[in-house]
């Protein structure tokens, strides 16, 4: 059966968050996509095990694939590892912290179907019966954070750094053949890049909350690290 939706999930040393979201992701996906849909996770050079984690979960789930950097190369070379390996007819990559809940990604596939390109989830757009949870200074910073982007590269999405975007697989083929950037601005270079190839981008509102025990700093969220 031809896979309608592929899910990549970058990992570094996500050894204790990454579980809980995979369980999730796995009952979510079993049930609105059975038979046709696939997951890969990357590790990306993690130090924590985190490949023995995931590795058991294949046995009994062989839509879930595991795909492993021999050193951390970062955020912006793990998604591109997962995208360029993914054949669903939409690519999602989701932060395996789990703080977008899987089931927002039905959101992300109406705008898709609707016609976009691209499809952002936005922690900064209003909607109806939208929920979010952070903390006052993480959500400054992103807001501060977002407007510096679309002022330097005139792009017209408000959070350019949510871990939570979706593409049409031709066009996120494209895109990330073409990217270079490794780190976690690689989300602004795919953006410019669309842009600039006239791609249609939908952002859309969805449900968020922070997840306890990420890797960065505030300072470094300031810097476009902010997922």
């Amino acid at each position: 059966m031809e896979t309608a939706i592929s899910v990549i999930i970058p990992a570094y040393n996500e050894a204790r968050r990454l579980p809980p979201h995979l369980a999730e992701v796995r009952e979510y996906l079993s049930r609105v996509y059975p038979d046709c849909h696939e997951v890969i996770v990357v590790d990306d050079g993690s130090s924590d095990d985190l490949a023995g984690v995931v590795e058991p979960l294949r046995a009994d789930w062989p839509e879930l694939s595991l795909l492993r950097h021999p050193t951390n190369q970062g955020k912006g070379v793990a998604v591109r590892t997962g995208m360029m390996a993914a054949g669903g007819d939409t690519l999602l990559f989701t932060d395996a912290d789990g703080a977008t809940p899987i089931d927002q990604e039905a959101k992300l596939t109406e705008a898709i179907r609707d016609g976009a390109d691209v499809a952002i989830g936005s922690r900064l757009l209003p909607g109806a019966g939208v929920v979010r949870r952070r903390t006052l200074l993480r959500g400054l910073a992103g807001r501060l954070f977002a407007s510096v982007a679309r002022w330097w590269l005139k792009v017209p999405v408000r959070d350019t750094q949510c871990g939570f975007k979706m593409f049409r697989c031709e066009v996120g083929r494209k895109l990330f053949s073409q990217s270079h950037e490794s780190g976690y601005l690689f989300d602004l270079e795919l953006l410019a890049m669309a842009a600039q190839l006239g791609c249609r981008v939908v952002e859309v509102p969805i449900n968020w909350a922070d997840v306890p025990g990420g890797h960065l700093s505030l300072s470094r969220q300031m810097g476009g690290a902010l997922v």
